[in-house]
């Protein structure tokens, strides 16, 4: 299995797993993508943007995670990150980011050893450390025949591939090649390729050129090819496909002056444009899936959320509302699924999943009692049900007593909620 990055916060997504024992209420829906999208639609070459929202402490950053999670062992290259520490507005920066994150060498590494499966050997005859051509010379056969064979198969599985854009496309034809021996590339022009395919401004095309490559740089206007790119090299790679979780997309909407970053009018609307086109361009992708997070915020302000860019808007609304939640849905309301999901029992039972995990059992789960009174409270307070039930643990010790003031009745605390954050809350 491949290494991969660790999630953020990744000592509070621990306490998290295993992941199925904190499915409760939602078990049908992250069963639902993982069956007819990661298993089927993405896997098979489709491609799908989704989005999430809900009231804070609704389990958005948590429904990620655990999405990310199921990913991961369904074979994905997993992509994490929050639109607090990436501009959304320019297109390259996500590229960017996900680019990052990819481990484009280890992919390639994969390809060149399918590569020498094509030329009929057996990589693993291959000594440790040693490259390709080196083994083919040792042998007798690193004539040019064979050399030309090499050439003409990183040709016919990168420049011949109608997926990638062409100086992805030749840019990871030489990287293949430095890693079989065969077309020689030293090792500095080796970084300065990857340099360019970050977008790196500093290198030089005239540095290029003397490689015989003649590329434009990476903008917020060819992003959008690069990445499909890139998802097809992760594909080669031996990956089901790429799986891109976007947290804390309310930012934009933000006017908290403690936020890392503020959106004006203008890239605001930029951001939404992005996406805009992301969603006009996803069926020309393959193996790849977006899930963007945020608050409802995003949707209930009617000057700056979604609402305010209706060629955006028109893409993403639910067109049907029925009294069921429906699964298909690419805007996922958490606060409808609880309200459809979360029954007393299901509380109760959510509760004794994260009591089981806490290793001194510090922790009591919730009485039936006190999960009715979280229903009662989620109806009309501004707090999603995940951060009532942690709220509420966080009001019981050991004796079964709690420790500030009766849940239900007036009381502050602080508490980390399942969207990642600290917040004060009613308790």
């Amino acid at each position: 299995m491949p290494e991969y990055k660790e999630l953020p916060d990744s000592s509070k997504w621990s306490s998290f797993l295993p992941a199925e024992q904190l499915t409760c209420g939602i078990q049908f829906l992250t069963d639902f993508w993982k069956e007819k999208y990661l298993l089927e639609y993405i896997r098979n070459g489709g491609s799908k943007i989704k989005f999430v929202t809900g009231r804070t402490g609704s389990g958005k950053t948590h429904f990620l995670r655990l999405m990310t999670f199921v990913a991961r062992e369904e074979n994905y290259r997993t992509v994490w990150f929050s639109a607090k520490d990436v501009w959304m507005h320019d297109f390259k920066e996500i590229y960017v980011e996900i680019f990052n994150q990819c481990d484009i060498m280890q992919c390639l590494k994969a390809v060149s050893l399918h590569l020498i499966q094509e030329m009929g050997y057996d990589y693993r005859d291959i000594p440790e450390g040693m490259k390709f051509i080196d083994y083919l010379s040792q042998n007798g056969e690193g004539d040019a025949v064979t050399k030309r064979e090499i050439r003409s198969q990183l040709r016919h599985i990168f420049l011949e591939n109608p997926m990638m854009d062409n100086n992805f496309a030749l840019a990871c034809s030489m990287l293949t090649g430095s890693i079989l021996g065969y077309p020689i590339l030293e090792e500095q022009n080796q970084e300065l390729l990857l340099a360019w395919l970050t977008g790196d401004r500093t290198v030089k095309l005239s540095q290029l050129r003397a490689l015989d490559f003649y590329p434009s740089r990476i903008t917020k206007y060819n992003a959008r090819h690069m990445l499909r790119s890139l998802a097809e090299v992760v594909r080669m790679g031996g990956f089901s496909g790429l799986f891109i979780a976007v947290d804390n997309m309310e930012i934009l909407v933000s006017r908290s002056s403690l936020e890392p970053v503020h959106y004006t009018k203008m890239k605001r609307e930029d951001t939404y444009e992005s996406i805009r086109q992301l969603i006009d361009d996803i069926d020309s992708m393959k193996n790849i899936m977006f899930v963007y997070a945020f608050d409802r915020e995003l949707i209930d302000n009617e000057n700056a959320g979604l609402k305010s860019y209706q060629a955006l808007w028109m893409r993403i609304q639910n067109e049907i509302v029925g009294e069921r939640f429906n699964r298909f849905t690419d805007m996922v309301d958490l606060d409808r699924l609880a309200a459809q999901e979360y029954s007393p029992e299901v509380i109760v039972a959510i509760s004794e999943s994260i009591a089981s995990l806490q290793q001194n059992h510090t922790v009591l789960p919730l009485t039936p009692e006190m999960a009715q009174d979280i229903v009662s409270q989620a109806r009309t307070g501004a707090v999603g049900v995940p951060q009532l039930i942690q709220s509420a643990m966080n009001g019981i010790n050991l004796n079964g007593r709690e420790e500030s003031a009766p849940f239900g009745e007036p009381g502050r605390q602080q508490t980390e909620n399942l969207d990642g954050q600290e917040v004060e809350s009613n308790v």
